[in-house]
């Protein structure tokens, strides 16, 4: 068996393995391909040298190159230097870090908050850090990997129970939950965009003892009265959900995360999460620039009330075209098609009318619910919703009976 001039015989092992992997992958119309962007991040990117209408970022407020938060991170920058140096327990603690943490503990109403270098690795060291080999964490069946990695190497017992069902984390959790067991969910679901059941999800974690963690890094910054997510939304304090992670990279713009909560948790997560201790600190910089972008998620209303128009308005145009939505009211708008296949040529012909929609297959999402991923922006206009649904309409008619928008029966 060949490949090319080089025999398959005079590779090691590994690297076959490798090679028929790929070309399984390949087959499965699952292989991922970077994109290569020039130029900031906004409503519009150029790739390739061609300027197209982005309807894929998670840039939901539209900060990301906002020219006030541009200057305060070149100031800061000027003042601090680029990199930090070291880590938060040795010497790259900075003011501004400081300063940033206070301001996104008032933010979330709640005692303090740590930053992190990203929302990945503040999921792994708290799940890693609060669980033992005698808990359970209990988790959404769509939560976000970085959950469901953190549950696998924390040592406890991982249990999935059925997407935003209570009935069905109440019959995993039977009558006796272990002392120390975790329910988790994302509280906006980053593929489907729905909302997590967060009240009713309290509630169990109440009668059985359970501590109650969301990870809110779609939420934050769009939900809620002020910018404070789901739990603002449903009107849950730190008493009913002790632990809240966000993300800055999202709807504030920056980059990094955060933990929020009591000061003991605070306390415990400085000395016990390894993703904390031994790791760099994000620059000093960016905490600056993150504070001025924080101010302005929450001053600015008109982000959060133009990007619910945008999105209703998208919901509407959708439904008479007969596309399948799922049930979301956030910026997140996937159109689900099922077939891996059909998903990726439907993005293909979305790009070449200018328009950037990523396909997202399996893994990850469930095999058979392939689909488009279309997110709004607070700086989209009507007319690009308009015309991203009318070149909708028009790619489902180009590819005919290969594409079933009003949903497919998966592969």
């Amino acid at each position: 068996m060949t490949d090319g001039d080089l025999e398959f015989g005079s590779l090691p092992s590994w690297n076959i393995k490798i090679r028929h992997d790929l070309a399984e992958i390949d087959r499965l119309s699952l292989t991922r391909v970077r994109r290569v962007v020039a130029g900031p991040q906004g409503p519009q990117v150029r790739l390739n040298g061609q300027l197209l209408t982005n309807f894929s970022s998670n840039d939901y407020l539209g900060l990301a190159s906002d020219p006030r938060i541009i200057s305060s991170l070149q100031k800061a920058a000027s003042f601090y230097g680029v990199g930090a140096g070291a880590s938060h327990l040795v010497c790259g603690h900075s003011s501004a870090h400081h300063e940033l943490e206070a301001e996104l503990a008032a933010f979330t109403g709640r005692d303090r908050a740590l930053l992190f270098s990203n929302g990945y690795m503040a999921n792994m060291g708290v799940l890693s850090a609060l669980s033992s080999r005698k808990a359970t964490i209990y988790e959404d069946r769509l939560n976000h990997a970085s959950l469901i990695d953190g549950a696998m190497i924390s040592g406890a017992r991982l249990s999935r129970y059925a997407h935003a069902d209570p009935e069905s984390l109440q019959i995993l959790m039977g009558k006796e939950v272990q002392a120390g067991s975790l329910i988790v969910s994302d509280g906006v679901f980053s593929m489907d965009g729905d909302l997590a059941p967060v009240r009713k999800l309290k509630d169990l974690a109440d009668f059985h003892g359970a501590i109650f963690m969301v990870d809110d890094a779609h939420g934050l910054g769009v939900l809620g009265k002020t910018g404070g997510g789901v739990l603002q939304l449903e009107g849950l304090n730190q008493e009913d959900a002790p632990i809240l992670m966000g993300t800055l990279g999202k709807a504030f713009g920056t980059y990094g995360a955060f933990v929020a909560g009591s000061d003991e948790l605070i306390e415990y997560l400085i000395q016990r999460a390894r993703t904390y201790i031994f790791t760099t600190a994000i620059p000093s910089a960016l905490a600056v620039a993150t504070i001025e972008s924080l101010r302005l998620a929450v001053e600015e209303t008109w982000r959060r009330e133009k990007l619910l128009a945008l999105v209703n308005r998208f919901r509407a145009g959708a439904k008479q075209l007969g596309l399948k939505l799922m049930d979301s009211c956030t910026p997140i708008q996937p159109i689900l098609i099922g077939n891996n296949e059909s998903s990726l040529k439907m993005s293909q012909e979305l790009l070449k009318a200018g328009f950037l929609v990523p396909a997202i297959r399996p893994p990850t999402v469930p095999k058979g619910t392939a689909r488009l991923r279309i997110t709004v922006s607070a700086l989209h206009e009507e007319h690009d919703i308009d015309a991203l649904l009318d070149s909708l309409s028009a790619c489902a008619f180009y590819l005919g009976d290969e594409t079933d928008l009003s949903g497919g029966e998966g592969e």
